[in-house]
């Protein structure tokens, strides 16, 4: 057995990776979510399964929360936990994309201790441990540190910078996007790009493994209010997501708090 939390995600990231790759550009079976949820595939439900046996069984005193189970609100008793989302950017999965990713973090009391952010297809291993910084493929990582917003890379999905969320103008950087927000969070983490921001509430499972990450790299991280993530709360999201250099992470927040992504006023804090 695994002798740490860390070196078990990891070796269950690669035995997911083994069950998603045999599925991947094959005529696998996709079903539509409820709520427009987007897809879910045959795959995510065998790793999901696997990612569930294996890890309750090496830590059962462990709770459990994923996209593809359904919800016990037993693991709010829970003092640690799991929170997997067996493949993030699973439309990008069924595109034959390569850029989607099994993301694996381990919670205490709220926070991450230990993140697997897996991209199988690329050969990318991103890993963090509270406290031990992170890492690429076994090489430590540092995350940007760009002062100035101008000209900054941003990862953000196309409606984020779109005027109507800024009560000014949206911050001067160059956008770029990748499908997976657990990949997005990873690759600020890695410096090789400056900030990402989602301005929708985001679930816990695509951005636990990542925030840590990024954070151990030396990221500056929060809500889209620039509070603290907290992980294991009884909705499941966060109010959207922050994530950058530590000079630049107060440029990326929308200036008027009070919006939110549809448009809608509601109540500042």
């Amino acid at each position: 057995m695994p002798e740490n939390d860390l070196a078990l995600l990891i070796d269950a990231a690669m035995a997911a990776g083994e069950i998603a790759q045999r599925h991947f550009r094959t005529d696998h079976m996709v079903w539509q979510k409820d709520d427009g949820q987007g897809p879910v595939t045959e795959a995510d439900l065998e790793v999901d399964r696997m990612l569930r046996e294996t890890l309750t069984a090496a830590r059962p005193g462990y709770g459990w929360m994923s996209e593809e189970t359904p919800d016990d609100a037993a693991r709010l008793g829970k003092s640690r936990l799991f929170v997997v989302d067996p493949i993030d950017g699973t439309r990008a999965f069924t595109e034959g994309q390569s850029a989607w990713a099994h993301s694996l973090a381990v919670v205490e009391d709220g926070a991450v201790t230990d993140a697997v952010v897996f991209l199988p297809m690329l050969e990318r291993m991103f890993t963090a441990r509270r406290g031990a910084g992170a890492r690429l493929n076994g090489a430590p990582m540092a995350a940007s540190r760009r002062e100035r917003i101008a000209g900054a890379t941003m990862l953000a999905a196309r409606g984020t910078l779109d005027p109507r969320h800024w009560p000014d103008v949206p911050p001067p950087v160059e956008r770029h996007f990748r499908s997976s927000l657990a990949y997005r969070l990873s690759l600020v983490g890695a410096g090789r790009f400056d900030c990402m921001l989602t301005l929708r509430q985001s679930w816990e499972w695509d951005i636990a493994a990542g925030a840590l990450i990024a954070t151990e790299a030396g990221a500056t991280v929060s809500d889209r209010m620039g509070r603290p993530l907290r992980f294991n709360t009884p909705g499941r999201q966060t109010d959207g997501v922050a994530a950058a250099a530590p000079g630049i992470h107060k440029e990326i927040l929308p200036r008027d708090r009070a919006w939110v992504p549809d448009g809608v006023k509601r109540p500042g804090p």
